[in-house]
């Protein structure tokens, strides 16, 4: 698997396209929170999406083969079982990355993405770790100087 620091950095710099599978149109989903995030930071979002003409604003499409643009990476955020139907897609486009989110892991679909020459990432959030290695986890007490790896200089008490 390649997620490792490196890799995962390299992922993201170098790869800006991102057709996203499962993108819902509802700003509470975790899909939708993470592909903002993601669009808000220079990224190319395409919704991948049957039930919406549009997403984020921007044109939805049913499935990765409809795309008539190159894709980096195909981010999937649908259930286990619905992944290696969309990994074939992404294989077919010529697709450079596969990137399964958190709790989402289909290790067949995984190695027949490897097989056809795409990097995969599995149960992995690309808004985490793009705000982990790029800077910007501040949500929730990250990077509020409250939690530190340092040991302080002397107790404040």
């Amino acid at each position: 698997m390649n997620d490792d620091i490196e890799t995962l950095r390299r992922i993201l710099k170098e790869n800006h396209t991102i057709a996203v599978a499962g993108l819902s149109a509802n700003w509470y989903r975790p899909s939708y929170f993470a592909a903002k995030y993601l669009q808000d930071h220079g990224y190319r979002i395409i919704p991948i999406n049957p039930a919406y003409e549009e997403v984020l604003g921007e044109k939805c499409y049913p499935t990765v083969l409809d795309i008539p643009e190159k894709i980096d990476v195909v981010d999937i955020f649908r259930k286990p079982e619905d992944v290696p139907p969309i990994v074939e897609d992404a294989i077919k486009i010529g697709a450079k990355v596969v990137w399964m989110q958190l709790g989402i892991i289909n290790e067949e679909a995984a190695k027949r993405a490897r097989e056809a020459g795409l990097m995969v990432v599995m149960n992995h959030c690309m808004k985490i770790e793009r705000a982990r290695l790029f800077g910007g986890l501040n949500f929730i007490g990250v990077n509020t100087k409250v939690i530190s790896s340092k040991r302080p200089r002397s107790l404040p008490y």
